[in-house]
C-alpha cells in the first residue's frame, strides 16, 4: 500500500520572539534573543528570576472578553496560533467538511495558572469559592477541545502529554489535522517547582546569555510559554486547492529511554532509536539529513546525551550535519517546544537557511558537533529533523524536507 503523502501548508507561532512566525523567524535568523526578567509577578525571591514570556499578547484580539477569562492562558495561546496557522493556510475551517478535520494539541502541564489560582481560592476562601471553571480551564485536553468547539471540528480530538516531547508526539500522531503544542507553565509554582530540580540557569546578571546549549558553561535551561500550530493536510487536497506548501512531513519515530524520570541516559540510546526510527519510516539514511534542529535545551546532561545520540546513529556524517537549538533564543517551551521547533525547520527548508544557536563560546570537548555558533547560515536544507525529548525519558522525532510532486 503506498504510503499517504501529508505536506505542511500553514503555521502559527506564539512566542517570546514575537506573535507571528515571520517574526520570528526573522529574529531567529538574526540570533536574537527574546529572554528577560519576569514582569508577570514578583520573582525576586527566586533563584531564577528569568524567562521566554510571551509579550503584549491580548486574548480578546481571538476571543470575546467573556469567553477569554474562562479559558487559561496555555489555551488563549493555542487557540490564537491556531487562527494565525489558518489564515497563513487561506482554509476556512468552518466551511471544511467537519468530520474530517480533527485537532490534536500537545501540552506537558496544561492549566497550570488555574490550579495556582484554585489553590489559593480554595485556601484562603473556603471551597464555596472555586470557579465553576476550574476543570475545564486546568484540563490538559482544554486547548484541543476548545478549539474542535471553535471551528466545529469532529474529527480527532485529544491532547497528548508527554512532557517536552508533548508536542512532537501531537504532530507525529496528526494527518489532515490542526495540531501543534501549548504551554503556559511560567507561574511561581511551575517556576519553584523546577528551581527545586537545580533544572534551571541562575544566570540573572544575563537573562539573554542565560540559554546556551552545547556551551560548556551552560548551567541550565531558560523556562519560556507559548504555543505553535501547523495545518497537516493530504498532500491530494492541498494541490487541488492550490495551497503553498512550507514542507513535506516524511517521517516520524518515538521512544523511550527507560532510565530516569528527569535525566536522560547519558548514552542517549533511546534518543538515538527515536531518530532512527524516524528515518526509516521516511526511508531514509542519515546522511541525507541536512539540519538537525536539536532539543538542546541547555543543560549540562542533556546537551551532552543528544551529541553522543547524533554521533551513535549518524556516524562519520555527525561531523557534518549542522545542528542548532533555538531554544538558545526562545528559551524552552516544554510541551510547545517541539511544535515551535518545528515550525523553524519548516522555514529553514522553505528558505535553504540555518538558524544559529546563540550564546555559543567556549567549546564543550562532549559537545563537539557543528552547533552553527551565533550566526545564521545559507545552506541547501533538503531534510530536516526535529528533536524533542521529554522528563520521563519521552523521545519523539520529526522529519521533513522539501515538498517535490
Amino acid at each position: 500500500m503506498e504510503r499517504r503523502r501529508v505536506v505542511i501548508t500553514g503555521l502559527g507561532a506564539i512566542t517570546a520572539l514575537g506573535n507571528k512566525v515571520e517574526d520570528l523567524w526573522a529574529s531567529l535568523c538574526a540570533g536574537k534573543s527574546g529572554i528577560c526578567e519576569i514582569t508577570a509577578w514578583d520573582a525576586s525571591q527566586f533563584d531564577c528570576r528569568f524567562g521566554g514570556e510571551v509579550k503584549g499578547f491580548d486574548p480578546t484580539q481571538w476571543i470575546p472578553k467573556k469567553d477569554a477569562r474562562r479559558l487559561d492562558r496555555y489555551c488563549q495561546f493555542a487557540i490564537a496560533a491556531t487562527a494565525y496557522a489558518l489564515e497563513d493556510a487561506k482554509l476556512d475551517a468552518r466551511a471544511a467538511d467537519p468530520d474530517r478535520v480533527g485537532a490534536i494539541i500537545g501540552s506537558g502541564i496544561g492549566g497550570l495558572s488555574e490550579i495556582e489560582d484554585g489553590c489559593s481560592t480554595l485556601f484562603n476562601r473556603g471551597p464555596s469559592r472555586v470557579s465553576p471553571f476550574l476543570v475545564p480551564k486546568l484540563m490538559v485536553n482544554a486547548a484541543a477541545g476548545q478549539v474542535s468547539i471553535l471551528y466545529g471540528l469532529r474529527g480527532p480530538n485529544y491532547a497528548v502529554a508527554s512532557a517536552c516531547a508533548s508536542a512532537s508526539h501531537a504532530i507525529g500522531d496528526a494527518i489532515r489535522s490542526l495540531t501543534g503544542g501549548t504551554e503556559a507553565a511560567m507561574t511561581p509554582i511551575g517556576m519553584a517547582g523546577f528551581c527545586s530540580l537545580k533544572a534551571l540557569s541562575t544566570r540573572n546578571d544575563a537573562p539573554q546569555k542565560a540559554s546556551r546549549p552545547f556551551d560548556k558553561t551552560r548551567d541550565g535551561f531558560v523556562m519560556a510559554e507559548g504555543a505553535g500550530i501547523l495545518i497537516l493536510e493530504d498532500m491530494d487536497y492541498a494541490l487541488k486547492r492550490n495551497a503553498r506548501i512550507y514542507a513535506e512531513v516524511l517521517g516520524f519515530g518515538m521512544s523511550a529511554d527507560g532510565c530516569h524520570i528527569t535525566a536522560p541516559d547519558p548514552a542517549g540510546k533511546g534518543a538515538a532509536l527515536s531518530m532512527s526510527r524516524a528515518l526509516q519510516s521516511a526511508s531514509r539514511k542519515p546522511e541525507d539529513v541536512s539540519y538537525i534542529n536539536a532539543h538542546g535545551t541547555s543543560t549540562p546532561a542533556g546537551d551532552v546525551a543528544e551529541t553522543n545520540a547524533v554521533k551513535a546513529l549518524f556516524g562519520d556524517h555527525a561531523k557534518r550535519v549542522a545542528i542548532s537549538s533555538t531554544k538558545s533564543m526562545v528559551g524552552h517551551q516544554l510541551g510547545a517546544s517541539g511544535a515551535v521547533e518545528l515550525i523553524a525547520c519548516a522555514m529553514a527548508v522553505r528558505d535553504d537557511r540555518v538558524p544559529p544557536t546563540i550564546n555559543y563560546e567556549t567549546p564543550d570537548p562532549e559537545c563537539d558537533l557543528d552547533y552553527v555558533p551565533n550566526q545564521a547560515r545559507q545552506m541547501p536544507v533538503n531534510v530536516a529533523m526535529s528533536n524533542s525529548f521529554g522528563f520521563g525519558g519521552h523521545n519523539a522525532t520529526l522529519l521533513i524536507g522539501k515538498f517535490r510532486p
